[in-house]
């Protein structure tokens, strides 16, 4: 995967090698030159990932590190000459994610880089929202402003569909095909009972659904709600 990369590193030399290496391996690279730049750089630019020098002028790469932290989740390589383990600790309880010591060799460097962020990825959320309506495909719950909702497997069917594309409307027969499998005896009939008994779990007003609307003509949508309005 390529990402944003910062190298907060002051040795000319040892920079642009690490970030000839970072762009070979698909990554666009920002450089910095010491500890203040580093930190102009991270709030302008909000890389994935930093390889900071520990021994940086202007400010120190431990700080460069503690400040990163307190203001982000932006994984930090740490790259120092210090070997002692006390040094080491202190790097890694700051919050640097890994560290490598110098000499180094730059294909490893690079290989710490991509386990990082690899480690790093986000994982994606699972949950549908409407406003204050939460769809949970996983376990199978539905929570209405943190109120649990009981559905029927087929309302359950039928709320996540709507849930997956708030504001698009649907019509019955694209309803009737994204269940196709789910019930062989579904009907229009049936997602208008749905509908129907959704309303009356989901919405404060069944009568007046701010949710659960119909499209006259056309099919029902789901929206995140009038109340739930800025």
């Amino acid at each position: 995967m390529s990402a944003l990369i910062l190298v907060a590193e002051d040795d000319e030399n040892q920079a642009e090698l690490v970030r000839r290496y970072l762009e070979q391996d698909g990554h666009t690279v920002v450089v910095a030159a010491d500890g203040r730049a580093a930190l102009d750089e991270a709030r302008r630019h909000r890389p994935a990932l930093v390889v900071l020098d520990l021994m940086l002028p202007k400010v120190h790469g431990l700080d460069v590190c503690r400040i990163l932290r307190a203001e982000s989740d932006i994984m930090v390589l740490m790259l120092t000459a210090r070997s002692t383990e006390d040094d080491l600790l202190i790097g890694l309880e700051v919050g640097a994610d890994d560290y490598l010591t110098k000499p180094f060799s730059p294909r490893e460097l690079v290989a710490r880089v991509r386990t990082l962020l690899r480690r790093g990825q986000r994982v994606p959320d699972p949950l549908l929202r409407a406003g204050r309506l939460v769809i949970d495909p996983v376990r199978h719950l539905v929570t209405v402003a943190g109120r649990p909702v009981d559905c029927t497997p087929g309302e359950f069917r039928l709320l996540e569909t709507l849930a997956a594309e708030v504001d698009r409307v649907f019509t019955r027969e694209q309803l009737l095909a994204r269940m196709h499998g789910f019930d062989r005896y579904i009907t229009g009939r049936t997602i208008d009972a749905h509908v129907k008994n959704l309303r009356r779990k989901i919405e404060l007003n069944s009568r007046e659904p701010e949710h659960l609307l119909t499209v006259y003509g056309v099919g029902y949508k789901l929206t995140a709600g009038r109340s739930d309005a800025p």
